[in-house]
């Protein structure tokens, strides 16, 4: 989930917006302000019920943004790098970059999401209690009272013991614990999410079907979702399984080829690109310094008229964001940090030299014949890199 806007870092944490976002902000303020307040509480202008919907919508995507950099600030006390959190249709995606080594941090870091929900639902039914006492207006009180009721009702779903929720990443450590195996942990927990997503979706298409809510469609939306996340969350934990003893240099492209990034596009797909058949280059310079790199998806973005003009540092990935690797390092670290203007892409470097490529194509299909081996059933090729929550 990559964010559409980004509203800068906190604590060190990107924290962006995606454009799905609207569609929260949408179904509480109209929902809000036009359906549930002016039948409780009628009377006042239309404007004013939306203005006070508009507020209570933002002061919720505030409190999902509490909830999510709790999870983030606990797993970088426990060593897991976290990156960002976006915010969007369902609620919030805290990415982190690694797993718990522990089930104690992996509790401890699924548990603070809750736990501030349940904080902020505290403050705000405080900041109720006083505007009762302050004699306030029913609609400026009504406000704080539903946020108050909304963040209860977050933390008690998050702790439903079923992935990706966060009650399922409780689960998860407490099978882990008595266990002792975080891999079948993971999977159980994965599929009781599976199984619970699936329960929403019917139970949505009955209220939908006969019980004439039309809620049931939000339902069945959440449902899916949870359904889709878990099963792909079930899919990462075999790979990762599987791949446990693989190394970078055994699955990585070997003396891959490169191009000069101050060519001009134009020059490059009239002599390079078609001539050696690859879909991404890495750019070096006259003394082998990395300047980018380069993919075809890139050259996109390049309209026919601008390609003699434009460079292919220009529109190359930045060295900054390419993800980097050495040979002997573990795939599955690797794997993590697969994600962003690379498409899939890492270099690997043995010192200062450019010694080979990791591209999607060799991971999946180191991906299947380790799934051969272990007798997977299909699926072996889907490589995901999941997000570690929703909200």
């Amino acid at each position: 989930m990559n964010p559409t806007i980004k509203l800068g870092r906190i604590g060190g944490v990107r924290v962006g917006v995606h454009w799905s976002v609207l569609g929260i902000l949408a179904v509480l303020v109209f929902g809000l302000g036009l359906a549930r307040w002016p039948a409780l509480l009628p009377g006042y202008p239309t404007v004013v019920y939306l203005l006070a919907a508009t507020i209570a919508a933002l002061l919720f995507l505030a409190s999902l943004l509490a909830h999510e950099l709790s999870h983030a600030v606990v797993a970088r006390r426990h060593d897991v790098p976290a990156d960002e959190i976006t915010l969007w249709l369902l609620g919030g995606v805290a990415r982190l970059r690694g797993e718990a080594r522990s089930p104690g941090s992996d509790l401890r870091i699924a548990a603070a999401g809750p736990l501030m929900s349940v904080l902020v639902a505290a403050v705000f039914g405080l900041v109720t209690w006083l505007t009762v006492l302050a004699g306030a207006d029913p609609l400026v009180t009504a406000v704080p009272t539903y946020l108050a009721v909304i963040n209860v009702v977050l933390a008690v779903f998050n702790l439903v013991p079923a992935a990706p929720l966060d009650g399922g990443r409780i689960l998860r450590a407490a099978l882990w614990a008595w266990r002792g195996d975080r891999t079948r942990a993971a999977i159980w927990s994965a599929r009781a999410g599976r199984g619970f997503g699936f329960a929403l979706v019917f139970l949505g298409a009955w209220r939908l079907l006969f019980a004439g809510f039309g809620d049931g469609l939000w339902w069945i939306l959440i449902g899916l979702f949870i359904a889709s996340m878990a099963s792909a969350e079930e899919r990462q934990t075999e790979v990762t399984s599987a791949l446990a003893g693989v190394r970078v240099g055994d699955v990585m492209s070997r003396d891959p080829d490169t191009a000069d990034g101050r060519m001009s596009v134009g020059d490059f797909l009239r002599d390079v690109a078609l001539a050696r058949r690859h879909s991404a280059f890495p750019l070096l310079g006259p003394e082998g310094r990395l300047q980018g790199l380069i993919t075809l998806n890139r050259l996109k973005s390049v309209a026919p008229d601008r390609r003699d003009t434009t460079t292919l540092q220009d529109v190359a990935c930045p060295p900054e964001e390419i993800p980097l690797a050495e040979p002997g390092e573990r795939l599955t670290n690797l794997l993590e940090r697969l994600s962003g203007c690379t498409d899939g892409r890492a270099l690997v470097f043995e010192g200062d030299e450019l010694v080979g490529i990791v591209t999607p194509s060799d991971i999946s299909r180191t991906v299947t014949l380790q799934g051969l081996e272990a007798g997977w059933q299909g699926g072996g090729a889907d490589i995901t890199t999941a997000p570690y929550r929703r909200a």
